[in-house]
Formats: C-alpha cells, structure tokens, sequence
C-alpha cells in the first residue's frame, strides 16, 4: 500500500462525458499512512452548458451557482499537482476517471491520463469482493460499517471523500499483532538471550498487576468492535474463534 493515499470525488452535470455533459465539483482528501490530514482539494466548477434535471436533484449544484466559478483548464494544474504519484481511492473509479481524463484531453493535455499518474483503488469493486450479492453503494456501506452519513441529504464531492474515506478505512482496517515481535529473525542466539533475562529481570521486580474487570458496557462495546473486525477482514477475526471464556 502507497504511503500517500487521495480519496476522491466528483460531482457531474449528466452521466456521459461523451455526450458533452462536464464536471462541476471535485473533492480530494488526503491520507498519510491511513491517517487524514488536513490537506484537501476542493472546486466547483463552471461546465459551459446546463445541468441536467435529475443530476441537480442529486447533488443540489444549480447552473447559477457555477456561473462565477472557475472553469477546468483553470485548475488543471494545481489539481494535477496534488494527485500525482498518490494511490487514489475513488467509489466507482471508472465514472471519475471517465470524466476527468476527458477534461484533460477537452483543455489540450490528452497525453495525460490520471492513471499514468496515480495507482487507483475502486472501493466499489473492493466492496463487491468483500460482500458479493449485497449492495454496495456508499450509503449501504455506511450502514454496514457504522459510519455517521446523516448530513448526507445530497451528494456533494467533498462531503462524499470524507465519508469515503471512513468507509475505505473501516474496510481495510487489518489485524495487526498486539505485541511486536520480541526480536529480528536474523539477531543472534546470545542477543536472543539476553533480551530473554533482561525480561525476565523486569518482571521478577515489577509489582503485581492490578486487574480491573470491563463492566457490561465495555463489554459491549469489544463485542461490536469484533464484530466490524470480522466483516472488514472476511471473516478471519481470531478473536473472534476463542471460547468466551478464554477472553
């Protein structure tokens, strides 16, 4: 995995580039190392011909509101600068891709495709592997993951990247060991050795452990946890596998 992710979105004035219909809105976000920092890109767009009726009942962008915003070749470049060379992450890459490389080649860089530039993740095909039959839309996923998409009444590009960005998280989240390794495979025997009595020196001397018991409502909230764990890692939560009791 990259260490640089973008999540991405667009917003339309149809839904074929083809048939002349433009972007209007995009929205990125930034991850480093699976955490968001505060970097984004965010435009609305002037497209240069009407919305279409049902694309404004999605996403609420009216052709009055774009009217002073700038138009795509204006922002090519610094949008250009800021994917470049990150993984994107995008919810039915293949639309967003659609559109924007055909922005570019409409303002004279049609050598340029995002996918030259950038690895691309497709969180609609990740979805469909890690739950075939089911629905897969962003807002099923919110509701499969848990994730919070209330303020969600009408698509917009950049609200749409931020939930994108829990759900892609919640999906990839992975088990990792609770305790690092306790020495390099490669480390020698006396090496091994000594970290082995210098452990064992520690605890002879430590105190005894006050043990604190999780109440109901911790409890509850582990169970949930372990849950989500299972369904973001199909179904290999180890945890999950031990008899109650061994918890």
């Amino acid at each position: 995995m990259r260490e640089r992710q973008i999540i991405l979105d667009t917003e339309t004035t149809g839904l074929e580039p083809t048939q002349g219909h433009r972007v209007i809105e995009i929205g990125c976000i930034e991850l480093i190392n699976r955490r968001q920092t505060t970097r984004q890109f965010h435009v609305y767009l002037q497209p240069d011909r009407g919305i279409d009726a049902e694309a404004v009942r999605v996403h609420g962008i009216t052709n009055d509101f774009l009217k002073n915003q700038p138009r795509f070749p204006d922002i090519a470049e610094d949008f250009l600068t800021f994917v470049q060379g990150a993984e994107l992450v995008i919810h039915n890459a293949p639309f967003d891709l659609g559109f924007l490389n055909h922005e570019l080649r409409l303002c004279g860089r049609g050598q340029v495709a995002l996918e030259q530039l950038c690895a691309v993740e497709d969180t609609l095909l990740l979805a469909r592997r890690r739950h075939p039959g089911q629905r897969n839309s962003l807002d099923a996923l919110c509701k499969r993951y848990n994730i919070d998409n209330s303020q969600r009444t009408l698509h917009g590009a950049l609200l749409d990247a931020e939930i994108l960005a829990d759900v892609y998280l919640a999906m990839t989240r992975e088990q990792s060991s609770m305790f690092e390794p306790e020495i390099s495979h490669a480390a020698g025997a006396a090496q091994r050795s000594e970290v082995r009595e210098a452990r064992l020196r520690m605890a002879q001397n430590r105190a005894p452990l006050l043990v604190l018991r999780a109440d109901a409502e911790e409890v509850a909230a582990h169970a949930r946890y372990l849950e989500l764990l299972d369904q973001s890692s199909g179904g290999q939560c180890v945890w999950k596998q031990w008899p109650t009791a061994e918890r």
